[in-house]
């Protein structure tokens, strides 16, 4: 049975003003509830007040909002002084500092003050939700309630049920989430919920790419934004976020894992974090950020002229972007069915999507000598920029056929070292693969896992969705052939993935 959203006459409490906090503030104040704000630093609370009002205003001068409206919004507000305050309160969400001791303290004092129907609504990113409710007297009241940063800006929320959660307090918190606007989703308390969890291999595998020499960071970031589709790369989105931060939560998920392999930290970002270089923030991270600093660019392989006749073999979805894009080039080509997997010849190269093997590896087991591999791009059509590798049996004139028939196609082409599964290609199957296992361990569902890592992290498709697309045995293939490939449990295919390609089904349907 679904259960209504909070009434706005039902006043919300926030206890930590700081920009989530604030920010919370904000959605439940433009809403139409009366909001408290509370924190223990003086003047905080009356600062954020203050900062909402104005952000208020903004709203009205780029036309968001009426100045009615806004008046409206801002005189909701009410900054107050201690807990006794929070009385009358229907729902108090904490954004204090990430410390379990500290959230514990601050909802059992509240349980001796608010009324029994008053909901409780922590914010917090990676303690587990049963730990916070473990000193309560009424657990059941209590819930995560997990916005993003810019809280006003991102649309996602997870509803995170601890053990003793009640389920009707986890669907009330969905249904006043999806009535503030935002896209609330479910999860388990487990470690880093769903988004935390999930994106960990994003930064995992690119820092293994990293740690191998596959390519510099520039050029991974690179082929991960302009063949993957994503907003940033992994190495400038760390260094955004603030390696203290980034490597503290890979540390947290791993040690909450019992040290599971899949979650390893590494050793790069441990320098990082050991030297103080946490990012933009102090000036250096994996790039330099002072201003006497040259920002460096990725590599990108020289023009090179194709020679040699075209073949495009089959109708995948990367031979037919190819043809697409040869017929816009005005290069002749012919076609022919596929046979063994590739993609494309020119001369004496052969061309084939990544399998998770390197191309070494392939070469010598297919007996192609001259295997070039194609990394996957999220659409091969708009992509303006592929990875490649090239077996070591390969000729060097096959090499630059195989680059100028994909520039000739309108890529720029960044030559990796021969590493298994090049950068979008493995990425995208662990992340695939850890959105499986958590949807196979009851955390969330498919459409939860998915839609958490497009509003979360702005992931251009969700993982699962992704798997799908490129198909689930293709998946199921690169994860097997990483695991031979390193000999690490890290790779470990999900029986998600693994009952959906026995059954020869999608993982959504």
């Amino acid at each position: 049975m679904s259960h209504p959203p909070l009434s706005q006459q039902s006043i919300i409490a926030v206890v930590g003003t700081g920009a989530m906090g604030a920010g919370i503030a904000q959605i439940a104040a433009a809403a139409g509830h009366p909001v408290k704000l509370l924190d223990n630093r003086p003047g905080a609370a009356e600062k954020a007040v203050a900062g909402i009002r104005a952000q208020f205003s903004k709203l009205v001068e780029k036309s968001r909002l009426t100045a009615e409206a806004a008046k409206a919004a801002g005189d909701r507000l009410q900054a107050v002084s201690e807990l006794g305050d929070l009385a009358d309160c229907s729902l108090v969400v904490e954004a204090i500092v990430e410390n379990l001791e500290a959230k514990q303290k601050l909802y059992a004092d509240l349980e001796a003050i608010v009324g029994q129907a008053c909901i409780f609504g922590t914010n917090t990113s990676s303690i587990s939700v049963t730990a916070i409710g473990a000193v309560l007297k009424h657990p059941e009241r209590l819930a995560g309630l997990h916005f993003f940063n810019p809280a006003p800006l991102m649309a996602l929320v997870e509803i995170v049920s601890g053990l003793a959660t009640d389920p009707a307090v986890a669907d009330t918190l969905f249904a006043t989430a999806a009535a503030w606007g935002k896209t609330p989703v479910h999860a388990k308390s487990t470690p880093g919920f769903i988004v935390n969890r999930v994106a960990r291999p994003y930064y995992a595998e690119a820092l293994r790419l990293a740690q191998e020499g596959a390519a510099d960071y520039a050029t991974i970031d690179a082929v991960m934004r302009e063949a993957g589709g994503f907003r940033m790369g992994p190495f400038e989105l760390m260094d955004m976020i603030g390696h203290d931060v980034n490597f503290a939560v890979t540390n947290s998920v791993w040690r909450a894992f019992f040290n599971d392999q899949r979650f390893l930290p590494s050793l790069i970002q441990q320098e990082l974090v050991d030297a103080g270089f946490y990012g933009k923030k102090t000036g250096r991270g994996f790039y330099d950020y002072r201003e006497v600093a040259v920002k460096p660019e990725p590599q990108t392989e020289a023009a090179q002229t194709p020679a040699g006749k075209i073949t495009v073999f089959g109708e995948s979805i990367a031979a037919e972007a190819l043809v697409e894009r040869l017929h816009y080039s005005g290069l002749s080509f012919s076609r022919a069915p596929e046979t063994d997997g590739r993609v494309a010849e020119i001369g004496r190269a052969a061309l084939y999507v990544t399998d998770g093997r390197s191309a070494t590896q392939r070469a010598s087991e297919s007996g192609v000598a001259n295997t070039v591999l194609i990394d996957l791009a999220l659409d091969y059509s708009k992509a303006t920029r592929l990875a490649i590798a090239a077996a070591e049996q390969c000729d060097p004139a096959a090499i630059v056929s195989a680059i100028g028939l994909l520039q000739a196609a309108g890529f720029a082409v960044s030559r990796f070292l021969d590493i298994p599964g090049l950068a979008v290609m493995r990425t995208v199957a662990m992340l695939a693969n850890e959105a499986a296992d958590a949807v196979n361990q009851g955390v969330c569902s498919e459409a939860a896992a998915d839609a958490a890592m497009r509003l979360g992290v702005n992931y251009p498709q969700g993982p699962l969705a992704w798997a799908d697309q490129v198909g689930v045995a293709s998946i199921r293939d690169v994860l097997a052939n990483l695991c031979t490939s390193y000999g690490e449990d890290r790779y470990r295919i999900s029986p998600l993935i693994q009952r959906a390609v026995f059954a020869g089904r999608k993982i959504h349907d």
